[in-house]
């Protein structure tokens, strides 16, 4: 019975100190402009769909430049992507996203 009680009871206290979705006010703010772009290449949709989702095409190009930073380093960098930071990317789309940092950066 106290569980039927509750969502009643917070709804007049709600009410008791006039607490309303019209006291809600939207919240705007401007993002800052781009200041890259990813380059062209293969599966640069891929990249784009999964990617931007947390992050812009500034924070790839701050990235290590080499022939040391080629494959084995993108594919590093996209599993912490998955495992250290929690991005859902796809299993099918690991490759195409190695595939893209690999030949473009």
């Amino acid at each position: 019975m106290t569980r039927s009680i509750l969502p009643a009871v917070a709804i007049v206290i709600g009410l008791a100190f006039g607490l309303t979705a019209s006291d809600a006010k939207p919240v705007t703010y401007k993002l800052p402009d781009e200041t890259a772009a990813f380059k062209p290449g293969p599966n640069l949709d891929v990249v784009k769909n999964n990617c931007t989702a947390c992050h812009s095409a500034d924070y790839v190009q701050t990235q290590p430049r080499g022939p040391k930073f080629k494959k084995d380093f993108w594919q590093a960098e996209v599993n912490k992507m998955i495992k250290v930071y929690g991005a859902p990317i796809d299993e099918a789309d690991i490759p195409k996203i190695v595939e893209y940092l690999t030949a473009t950066y």
